[in-house]
């Protein structure tokens, strides 16, 4: 019988490989810095970021097998819940392709009205974006009056469809609601009101040592990088890409308006910070155009194409308004949907939103499948963290502004 010796005596191989020097760290799924349910696993190397791997999962609500068990005016509700920081671009984004399957052409009030929700959304997104950013890098008092003015905008979608947060205000060829004088009044107000927050949001954070320190020269993301990744919206702007499809692709009444659109060359944190605060004031100048040339007239499509619901004036006095009530309230019968497939999409605050349909005669969509932002821009987070500090990993995810419930679909 042998003895073991006291200690070990076998010779251990020295240590060669870097990985043998790294850190792991588990950043999320629950962190006050990622403002949702997502998980980045990083390799570190003392305090600099060697690695990350975006995990993804934690959201997963089956968002688009739904769109095939819901009608598309059901549906709608789905939406709201996919980017909660700005649902009334969704609305707009999901019956924008269903219209389009459809072959529909909207009124021209309806146009415009969604036109002035879609740029309340714009602006409402970019203020939580950007003030999440800046309360990430310290600055607590652009975050309040970011989010002051957001509570402004929710009001405003309170008063036209009852719904402050998940809005549900679009159908099938128009709207919930027509809008209202005192919605009017309130959106005029806001436009006034909202350009001297602006200002002042600029001169907190603009030229801030700390914030641009801690943003320029941070998360660069070239033009190559940009259009290889399919980087979109104020992401890929940022880096140079010139694509905004409200003025390469026109959609509801956007020809109609006269707007820039806003671009960087920089590419960092800092360049995509600058462009959503310069596609605010932007999208004030296509809301003043929109609502002091709000057209009249009926927000939905008429009784002829059933598939609307038409007005009780429509219902009480003519034999087609109440044969289409009929129809879409109390019968089995719906509207026509054709056997095809198409895919739109809109400039939503993030960038390209796109809903893929295939119709099969009902209407139930048979497969729906969305192209949300966020899914390609977390994907770009690695190549833009490397090499940089822990402390720079919340300063590049908020400037990405990445939406968990758009990631797991």
């Amino acid at each position: 019988m042998s003895i073991a010796p006291d200690h070990d005596t076998r010779v251990r191989p020295a240590a060669t490989r870097e990985e043998d020097y790294l850190w792991t760290l588990n950043f999320g799924p629950q962190h006050p810095a990622t403002h949702t349910t997502l998980r980045l696993v990083l390799k570190l190397e003392g305090e600099r970021v060697v690695d990350a791997m975006p995990e993804m999962g934690y959201l997963h609500s089956g968002f688009e097998k739904i769109g095939e068990h819901l009608t598309f005016n059901q549906y709608v509700t789905v939406t709201d819940r996919m980017n909660y920081i700005s649902p009334m671009a969704n609305n707009v984004a999901w019956h924008h392709a269903v219209e389009t399957l459809l072959g529909i052409d909207l009124t021209p009030r309806c146009k415009v009205i969604r036109t002035i929700i879609a740029e309340l959304a714009r602006i409402s997104d970019h203020l939580l974006c950007n003030g999440a950013v800046g309360l990430d890098t310290g600055a607590f008092t652009f975050f309040l009056y970011g989010f002051y003015q957001r509570e402004v905008i929710y009001d405003i979608f309170e008063t036209l469809c009852g719904a402050r947060f998940t809005n549900s205000y679009t159908r099938v060829g128009g709207v919930s609601q027509d809008f209202t004088p005192l919605v009017i009044e309130k959106i005029r107000t806001f436009l006034r009101t909202f350009p001297k927050t602006l200002d002042d949001m600029e001169r907190l954070l603009t030229r801030n040592r700390i914030f641009v320190d801690r943003t320029k020269g941070v998360g660069v993301l070239t033009k190559e990088e940009a259009i290889n990744g399919g980087a979109t919206g104020p992401v890929a702007r940022a880096s140079g890409v010139t694509r905004d499809l409200r003025k390469d692709e026109p959609y509801l009444a956007y020809a109609d308006y006269d707007f820039q659109i806003c671009c960087a060359a920089a590419g960092d944190c800092y360049a995509r910070y600058l462009v959503r605060m310069q596609e605010m004031r932007e999208s004030l100048k296509i809301l003043n155009q929109a609502i002091e040339n709000l057209p009249a007239g009926e927000v939905n499509v008429g009784v002829d194409q059933r598939v609307a619901r038409p007005t009780k004036q429509q219902v009480y006095s003519t034999i087609e308004g109440t044969i289409s009530h009929f129809e879409l309230s109390m019968s089995n019968r719906s509207f026509e949907v054709p056997y095809e497939e198409s895919y739109a999409a809109i400039e939503a605050p993030n960038g390209e939103l796109g809903f893929y349909i295939v119709g099969d005669g009902d209407d139930t969509a048979y497969r729906a499948r969305c192209r949300p932002p966020s899914v390609l821009h977390f994907s770009l987070f690695p190549q833009l963290i490397r090499g940089h500090t822990l402390s720079d990993v919340v300063a590049v995810l908020g400037s990405l502004n990445i939406i968990a419930a758009e990631l797991d679909r």
